[in-house]
């Protein structure tokens, strides 16, 4: 079985990477064969060192651009992606905590996606769908049973690929008419599933470090705070001092 992972770090982003991953080569499907796809415009140590890792060019296009035209970037290696069994998705501040095995496959579904554990146990008036009715990713108020996050997803590499081919195109519509969804990738994401059938993971598997859910941590979204914050990730925030530090001390983590 081949795995294709996807994995954008761009900018300052790029800190995450050796820690996720590790943890994903312990974790992640560790008896299958794995190929991570990172797109990055930074140094990537590993990829020097291990011919699992492919590293993709990615300029830094600034927020929210760099998560709203994630699907673009994915297009960029289409013609690769076609020879793997399955595709996943995640964001760059992941790190697994403990083994996920064939569990997270889909068999008879297309897709994977993953609870919002913003949104865990919530009621549907709670959701944050795309209001707008201009947008291609508007919900109606009578649509829509579950909030799922963008940061994890995946699924069998034709049905993924359906996808990221159907949200560029939408999302590249919604801009060329002045439109950007509330939440950017993740708008579309949920407009987009409730057309497809879908296995959906629990907020185990996107676990915000510092959250208490009452569920067992298997994927841990780790805190930006620690890291500088949001704006210092973006590169909003010109601390570059910082940035040298914090990376300093994860690379040289055993």
């Amino acid at each position: 079985m081949k795995i294709a992972i996807l994995y954008i770090c761009v900018g300052r982003y790029t800190i995450f990477w050796d820690e996720f991953y590790r943890s994903a080569e312990k974790y992640f499907l560790p008896e299958e064969e794995k190929n991570y796809f990172v797109f990055t415009d930074g140094e990537i140590i590993l990829a020097q060192e291990d011919n699992k890792v492919i590293k993709v060019f990615q300029e830094d296009l600034g927020w929210p651009f760099n998560t709203l035209f994630r699907f673009k970037m994915f297009k960029k290696v289409e013609e690769q992606l076609i020879n793997y069994d399955y595709i996943f998705f995640f964001n760059a501040n992941m790190l697994f905590l403990d083994k996920v095995g064939h569990e997270i496959l889909p068999m008879e579904e297309g897709l994977v996606v993953t609870e919002h554990p913003g949104f865990y146990n919530k009621k549907r008036s709670d959701y944050t769908y795309e209001t707008n009715p201009m947008s291609l990713a508007y919900i109606p108020e009578a649509e829509g049973q579950v909030y799922v996050c963008g940061g994890l997803n995946g699924g069998k590499a034709k049905d993924y690929l359906e996808l990221i081919n159907c949200l560029e195109e939408n999302i590249q519509k919604d801009y060329e008419n002045n439109i950007i969804a509330v939440w950017h990738d993740e708008s579309h994401i949920n407009h987009y599933i409730l057309s497809h059938k879908y296995k959906l993971l629990s907020p185990s598997y996107a676990y915000p470090e510092g959250w208490k859910l009452g569920i067992k941590k298997i994927i841990l979204i780790r805190d930006k705070n620690k890291y500088g914050g949001h704006h210092f990730l973006r590169g909003t925030s010109g601390n570059t001092t910082l940035f040298a530090r914090l990376k300093q001390i994860i690379w040289r983590k055993p």
